[in-house]
């Protein structure tokens, strides 16, 4: 479902990217060329800062937001997805947030207040809050991170994991044209 929020922005989407028709996409939302939307995904921007203002949610080109994943910002705070990057199913990313290109958050995992770099994995049921972290970091399952986390003993991304990250993007991006097609069959 694409609506207007409450200070009547629409989402602007990119005529190649794919929404699912149970997403649901509200506001000052921005979606570019050949996005893939899962079932379920929730994407909104409609909280408002206190002069009424608020920056969009930007989904980079070539990114996947999967099934039940959770976009919104507090107080009308930016929140950007780079470009090639996997948001894994029922991962939540809460603004005001930026997601550089070529990331990969797994399963569950939450992201708030924070910048995750270029080339970034986040495994599955991890928290990033408060923090930046740097281009090509390694963050295991699990693992919390704020703004106390000594950087230095979280490890860099190892090749099999950009490896796995790649594979899921490049996927989802085929997905984006298959559902595409089929969209008009039904």
């Amino acid at each position: 479902m694409i609506r207007k929020n409450p200070s009547g922005d629409l989402p602007v989407i990119a005529e190649s990217a794919f929404v699912d028709p149970t997403a649901i996409i509200c506001g000052k939302v921005i979606v570019h060329d050949n996005v893939f939307i899962g079932p379920y995904a929730v994407i909104r921007a409609d909280e408002v800062d206190a002069s009424g203002g608020m920056q969009p949610i930007v989904i980079g080109a070539h990114s996947n937001i999967q099934d039940g994943v959770v976009i919104h910002s507090k107080s009308g705070a930016a929140v950007k997805i780079g470009e090639h990057s996997s948001i894994a199913h029922r991962s939540i990313v809460h603004g005001p947030c930026e997601i550089g290109p070529r990331v990969f958050i797994g399963f569950n995992s939450v992201v708030f207040n924070c910048k995750v770099g270029e080339g970034c994995v986040v495994r599955h049921n991890s928290v990033v809050d408060g923090c930046d972290l740097p281009a090509g970091f390694y963050v295991p399952s699990t693992t919390y991170i704020n703004a106390r986390t000594d950087l230095a003993t979280i490890p860099k991304v190892t090749a099999s994991a950009a490896e796995f990250s790649e594979d899921v993007a490049r996927t989802n991006n085929e997905l984006v044209a298959g559902y595409k097609k089929l969209q008009n069959e039904f």
